[in-house]
């Protein structure tokens, strides 16, 4: 950490107001924190994966940069190449194709980058939002990428992974926007009928139909510190009240408490968090099944068995009780 110096005024203390302009403060930048006020060279910011080693405020990270801190040796990105269309043509302050031109500039191609990859060992998928990019707003390009990850998984017989970072449905796509929440909560019931786990993490902020949708849906559901986890944001729901929200109202450590998440995780232990559960949760292979369900199959069998040949036995013992009063 840059070493700053120390200063002590007792005027303040005093209540009396120094003379001469105020004293120069450093700019902020993305190195500086905005809880604390250190500052950190960006070689220490990378290597304490962007978490201030002060105060322990968690940064924004692109997509990108978490897949390389969650990767074991590298990952491979799936579907790169779909890019968001314009049917609506909209436009508002400015043509929506132009800001997409200006978002990728910045770095990606779309708020949902897949991958795949080893963690801890144990292979996945994961999906990863990124805010940055028109605030990670879910359009049809993200609902598209979230469901071919699912297939993909069921297809390999794969966890996922997904990292959500988002304002909510993308408004320059309308009602097309929207239906990704569906699509999307479609995409994990395909992973639940296939018995694969989705482990679902919520990083600042996680708001609007991304949240109402496929974030809350996690097998294993973790936030990191501070993240703002709601549907609305505490500005909205004040202008809409009238009143004034509590400042843990939506955070992660208010929606652990009141049973939305499973744990608040440090960004910098949830890489080994997240390989314990999907060695948990990791489907063996090459086992035989044990005693007890070997003998609930057989046994659910008979029992079909018995079923089918209710029919054959009724009509069998009609017969028998009719022949000898026809005989008569």
């Amino acid at each position: 950490m840059s070493k700053r110096p120390i200063t002590v005024s007792v005027d303040r203390l005093r209540r009396k107001r120094p003379d001469g302009p105020p004293p120069r403060r450093l700019p902020a930048d993305e190195r500086s924190c905005p809880k604390c006020q250190s500052h950190w060279r960006a070689d220490e910011m990378r290597r304490n994966l962007r978490v201030c080693a002060t105060c322990g405020h968690h940064f924004a990270v692109g997509a990108r940069e978490r897949l390389d801190q969650f990767a074991d040796d590298g990952w491979l990105e799936l579907w790169p190449e779909l890019r968001a269309s314009d049917p609506l043509q909209f436009v508002d302050l400015e043509p929506y194709p132009d800001r997409v031109e200006r978002a990728e500039r910045a770095g990606n191609n779309e708020a949902l980058v897949v991958g795949e990859l080893a963690m801890g060992g144990h292979e996945c998928i994961a999906a990863i939002m990124d805010f940055s990019y028109l605030g990670g707003s879910m359009g049809s390009v993200v609902g598209e990428k979230l469901a071919r990850a699912a297939d993909r998984c069921v297809e390999r017989g794969v966890p996922m992974v997904v990292l959500t970072a988002s304002g909510g449905a993308r408004m320059q796509e309308g009602v097309i926007a929207l239906m990704q929440m569906a699509k999307t909560v479609v995409a994990f019931e395909l992973m639940q009928d296939a018995e694969l786990p989705v482990i679902v993490v919520l990083v600042h902020p996680t708001t609007g139909g991304v949240w109402a949708s496929f974030a809350s849906l996690g097998d294993v559901t973790y936030a990191e510190p501070g993240a703002l986890i709601a549907f609305s944001g505490p500005r909205v729901i004040e202008q809409t009240t009238r009143e004034k929200l509590a400042p843990e109202f939506g955070r992660a450590e208010t929606q652990l408490l009141n049973g939305q998440v499973d744990a608040v995780v440090d960004r910098r232990e949830l890489k080994d968090r997240i390989a314990k559960v999907l060695g948990i949760l990791e489907r063996p292979t090459g086992l035989d099944p044990a005693p007890a369900v070997t003998w609930a199959q057989e046994t659910a069998e008979r029992a079909a068995s018995v079923a089918r040949g209710l029919p054959e036995r009724s009509r069998r013992l009609v017969s028998k009780v009719l022949k000898p009063e026809e005989g008569a």
